[in-house]
C-alpha cells in the first residue's frame, strides 16, 4: 500500500516515537529531503519525551514492576477484563462438577477434593484423599489444584520447549532418550528426529501428577472411575448416573438425542462439558494475584517479598524460575509458574500411606502404577512441575503430601542433598538411605546437577534461613483474589496515561 507524501513521513515519525527510529528508515518509505530536519526535531522531542515518560513511571507510586509498557498493558487488561457469561456446555459442566449423586457413595462430587474456596484443592490437611464406595480408602497421591491448567499443553515427548537461549538457565533435559515414553503425540518432525537420535529430550505437558490425561477433556474419567476416589465401576453405571440427572434433558439438548446411546459417546460428552466448565470459569485462572497486580504496576511488592523474587530467580540461589517460569511469554500471556515439564526430586516416603506399608511397592510417576504406557528406566520417577500460582493455600505438598507447610517444601530443595539426615531414615548401620521413595535401579534419575541440587552434604545450603523466609513472602503473592489498598497509588496502564503523566 502506497501512503500519500504526508502520510508517509507521518507514519516515519510515529514509528520514531515509539523508539523505532530504524523501522522508519528501513521500509523502504521515501521521507522528502524538505522534511527531515522536521523528522529529526520530531525524533528528538519524541526521544526525550520518551525518557520522560519512563522517568515518570519509575517514580510512579506503587510501581517496581519489570517488563514493557506493553507487558504491562496486557497484564492491566487481564485484571479489567469483564466475565463472560459461561455457555450452555459450560454451565452443564458447573452441575456436573458439584453434583455428589455421580459418585457410588452419592456423597462425593468433584468439588469434594476441588474446593472452590480453597483454589480447587483439598480444604482439609490428609496427604491424600478419602473416596471410594465408603469413602473409606485412601488415595495413592495428593489431589493437585484445578486452578491454571487452560493453557496446559498436550502430553508429549519432546525438545525443551521452555528453553531461552537467551537466559543462563541450561536445558533440563540431561537424560537420553533411550527409552522414552511410548507415546505417538511427539509433536514436530525435529522432535521425532531427536527421539531417534537419542538427543536430549524431555517429557512434558498432560494432566496430573503423571500426565496421563493427554488433555483436560480426559482428566475427569480418572477420578471418576477410580475405586478409590469416585467409584464407579464402569462406564455403563456413569451414564446410568448421568440419564437420572435433574439436568439429564439438558444433555439431551446440548448434545442431541444420541447422548445416552453409548457410554463412550455420553461420557465423552460429559468430560467435554466439565472441561468446558474449567477453561471457561474465570474462578480457575484468575490471574489476580498481587504478582499480576504487580506486573501491571498497579501494586509494590514489599521489600521481603522483591528480596525473595529475587532469589526465586538466582540460578545460583534458589533457581525456582528454571522450572517454575515468571515471566510473561514473548505473546505476552501471564507467567503460569510451570514449564510443564517433569522432574525427578526424590521427596521421602510418606509412611502415612497405606499403600507404603507394602514395602515392595514404590509410586514411580511417569512409570506407574497409574500410569500403564510407559517403560520404567529413564523416567522412572518423575512427576509433573505444577503451577505455583495459590500455593500458599496448600496444605500439603509434594506428590505424596509428605511435607506440610510452604516453608518446609522451599527448605527441602536446599536441604536434600546437605542435610539428607532432615529428610531421609537410616539403616542400622547408620547410613541415610537416600530418595528411599524410589527404587535403587531409578535413583540416578534424581536431579543433582540443577541449583540448588548440586550442593553437598555438610555445605550450607543454597538458601539461609531468612532466605527462605523471603522466598516463602514472594510465594504468597501468586494467591488469587489480591484487594489492592487503595486505587489512587495505581500506576497508569496505558500508553496515553503515562504521555500524560510525563506532561504533569
Amino acid at each position: 500500500m502506497q501512503w500519500p507524501k504526508k502520510d508517509r513521513n507521518q507514519q516515519a515519525i510515529d514509528l520514531a516515537g515509539r523508539g523505532n527510529v530504524n523501522l522508519a528508515l528501513l521500509t523502504g518509505q521515501r521521507i522528502e529531503h524538505a522534511m527531515r530536519p522536521t523528522l529529526l526535531f520530531a525524533v528528538m522531542l519524541m526521544a526525550s519525551a520518551s525518557q520522560a515518560i519512563k522517568a515518570q513511571v519509575a517514580a510512579a507510586p506503587g510501581v517496581n514492576a519489570p517488563g514493557t509498557i506493553a507487558t504491562r498493558q496486557a497484564a492491566a487488561a487481564r485484571l479489567d477484563a469483564s466475565a463472560i457469561p459461561l455457555s450452555a456446555m459450560a454451565r452443564l459442566g458447573r452441575k456436573m462438577f458439584f453434583d455428589p449423586t455421580l459418585s457410588a457413595s452419592g456423597k462425593m462430587s468433584c468439588s469434594t477434593c476441588h474446593d472452590p474456596s480453597h483454589a480447587y484443592a483439598p480444604a482439609n490437611p490428609l496427604p491424600v484423599q478419602l473416596g471410594g464406595r465408603q469413602q473409606r480408602l485412601q488415595g495413592v497421591r495428593a489431589v493437585p489444584s484445578l486452578t491454571y491448567l487452560e493453557r496446559t499443553p498436550r502430553f508429549k515427548v519432546g525438545l525443551d520447549t521452555a528453553f531461552d537461549p537467551d537466559s543462563r538457565r541450561l536445558p533440563k533435559a540431561t537424560r537420553t532418550a533411550s527409552n522414552p515414553l511410548q507415546n505417538t503425540n511427539t509433536g514436530s518432525a525435529d522432535s521425532v528426529n531427536a527421539l531417534f537420535q537419542a538427543e536430549q529430550v524431555v517429557p512434558e505437558g498432560g494432566i496430573d501428577w503423571d500426565g496421563r490425561a493427554v488433555v483436560l477433556a480426559t482428566q475427569a474419567s480418572g477420578p471418576l472411575l477410580d475405586p478409590r476416589e469416585m467409584a464407579n465401576k464402569d462406564g455403563e453405571e456413569l451414564l446410568a448416573r448421568l440419564k437420572v440427572t435433574p439436568y439429564a434433558n439438558e444433555l439431551v439438548s446440548v448434545f442431541g438425542p444420541e447422548v445416552f446411546k453409548s457410554p463412550s459417546a455420553g461420557l465423552a460428552n460429559m468430560y467435554l462439558a466439565l472441561a468446558r466448565f474449567q477453561i471457561e470459569d474465570r474462578s480457575f485462572h484468575s490471574y489476580n494475584s498481587k504478582y499480576d497486580y504487580y506486573l501491571a504496576g498497579r501494586a509494590q511488592l514489599s521489600t521481603e517479598e522483591l528480596r525473595g523474587l529475587k532469589l526465586f530467580d538466582d540460578p545460583d540461589k534458589g533457581n525456582c524460575a528454571a522450572c517454575h517460569l515468571d515471566k510473561p511469554t514473548k505473546n505476552r500471556l501471564a507467567p503460569a509458574f510451570t514449564d510443564y515439564e517433569f522432574e525427578a526430586l526424590a521427596v521421602p516416603r510418606n509412611k502415612k500411606l497405606s499403600a507404603n506399608s507394602d514395602a515392595t511397592y514404590f509410586d514411580e510417576g511417569l512409570c506407574g502404577p497409574l500410569r500403564k504406557d510407559a517403560t520404567k528406566q529413564t523416567y522412572c520417577g518423575l512427576f509433573k512441575t505444577p503451577t505455583l500460582r495459590n500455593v500458599a493455600t496448600r496444605r500439603v505438598f509434594f506428590h505424596n503430601g509428605a511435607v506440610h507447610s510452604l516453608e518446609d517444601a522451599v527448605r527441602f530443595y536446599v536441604e536434600r542433598e546437605t542435610r539428607p539426615e532432615k529428610w531421609y531414615p537410616r539403616r542400622a548401620d547408620g547410613t541415610i538411605v537416600m530418595y528411599d521413595d524410589l527404587p535403587a535401579t531409578y535413583r540416578a534419575n534424581v536431579d543433582v546437577k540443577d541449583a540448588p541440587f548440586n550442593h553437598h552434604r555438610g555445605e550450607q545450603p543454597a538458601l539461609s534461613e531468612q532466605e527462605i523466609k523471603d522466598v516463602v513472602a514472594f510465594l504468597n503473592t501468586l494467591t488469587d483474589g489480591y484487594q489492592p489498598a487503595t486505587s489512587t497509588a495505581a500506576a497508569p496502564a496505558s500508553l496515553a496515561g503515562e504521555q500524560a503523566a510525563a506532561k504533569r
